[in-house]
């Protein structure tokens, strides 16, 4: 990857563009206080989105896909880097969905995971697909899944593999399994996802336990039990959202559990330091989500930008700089003229063996949910 596409040169940088205005990273917003409601005139579209999750130009300081956007249709986006986990982004903002008032966002980007609940509750305002025609160029592999059947109230923005990563200086040995985290030369250098469906789950791949398929209440306690032994014994340093990156970067943590896409980005500017593999016994496969909320207060513009980033020329701009998997198609083609070799990963576009070895971590029940994820808050907050 060249350097004006890389994201992890500019951790110190975004934060300093903080209260750049239009397109830049802004603050998280508060309740408004008031019910949502629609305005026809308004031109303003709040995106909520991971860190360092979007094309970025270090040099003006901006997101150059976002300005073209801005530029083409006279709309304004307040793009804020605001989810740093599913939990914590849903404890901010259900309250106000419950009472229907306006969240302060347009247009959202959580994983399978929380959109299923939310769509659940009635909180998803249903997408007009004639106003996202690019909505074809979905990947057809994508086009059903379990918590919406046709894509009614989502559009897949990007996926991911959650695996090991390491530094190969601090284990030149590599990682090949969960269990090889728990080496005592590790201890105290360990990080893992704050993502229950990530760390939980691949501790319950190493105990032979089909995460796709249904599973036993017992099953997910006897994986979360190894998490609770490495966390209290000090095995595991910290528990982290998206932020866990800067504790490899910083070797405060010399392996985690983590997501494959980051792993390649730190890659490009710290000298090629990191691996990432999925585990002898299989890793986890997510999605994060375009989503609308049913309080958005500008549907029509947030529709607008799902449409956009569904043209393959600009997906694959995007697919260039996060190094994720790009769930558009044509987007591949594209990006074999200006970056043949990202073209080839398999990590941006997976083979079929690729895949095989991953599992996408199946819908909790209201009941699972609940008591998953409080026992796993728990664990991990102690």
């Amino acid at each position: 990857m060249g350097k004006e596409l890389s994201r992890r040169r500019l951790l110190g940088a975004l934060a300093a563009s903080a209260a750049l205005a239009g397109c830049g990273t802004q603050g998280a917003p508060g309740e408004t206080g008031q019910t949502a409601s629609q305005d026809p005139n308004d031109d303003t579209i709040t995106w909520a989105n991971w860190t360092l999750y979007l094309d970025y130009n270090r040099k003006t300081r901006s997101f150059p896909t976002l300005e073209a956007f801005e530029e083409e249709t006279g709309y304004t986006v307040e793009y804020r880097e605001d989810i740093d986990d599913n939990v914590s982004f849903n404890g901010k903002v259900a309250p106000q969905l419950a009472r229907g008032m306006d969240i302060g966002y347009d247009l959202v980007t959580p994983s399978d995971s929380l959109i299923a609940q939310w769509i659940a509750k009635g909180w998803a305002a249903p997408l007009d697909k004639a106003n996202i025609p690019n909505a074809k160029n979905l990947l057809p592999e994508l086009e059903n899944v379990a918590f919406d059947p046709g894509r009614v109230y989502s559009l897949t923005y990007q996926s991911g593999f959650g695996g090991l990563a390491w530094n190969k200086e601090r284990v030149p040995n590599g990682l090949r399994s969960v269990d090889d985290l728990w080496a005592p030369e590790l201890k105290g250098k360990v990080v893992v996802l704050s993502e229950v469906q990530d760390t939980v789950g691949l501790v319950m791949l190493a105990q032979g336990v089909d995460i796709d398929k249904p599973f036993t209440a017992e099953q997910f306690m006897n994986a979360l039990a190894v998490v609770e032994e490495q966390v209290d014994s000090g095995q595991i340093k910290q528990v982290k959202g998206n932020s866990y990156k800067e504790d490899l970067i910083n070797e405060q943590a010399w392996a985690a559990i983590g997501w494959s896409g980051d792993i390649f980005q730190i890659n490009a500017e710290e000298g090629d330091k990191w691996e990432f593999a999925l585990p002898d016994t299989g890793g986890t496969l997510w999605s994060d989500n375009f989503f609308i909320p049913s309080t958005a207060t500008n549907k029509a513009g947030a529709e607008a930008l799902i449409n956009y980033y569904y043209r393959p020329e600009v997906a694959a701009k995007v697919a260039a700089w996060v190094n994720y998997m790009c769930p558009v198609k044509g987007a591949q083609e594209i990006l074999a003229k200006t970056e043949p070799a990202l073209a080839k990963s398999e990590w941006i576009f997976p083979t079929e063996k690729l895949l095989s070895q991953a599992q996408v971590f199946r819908d909790f029940t209201p009941e699972e949910e609940r008591e998953y994820t409080e026992a796993f808050g728990r664990v991990v907050q102690a």
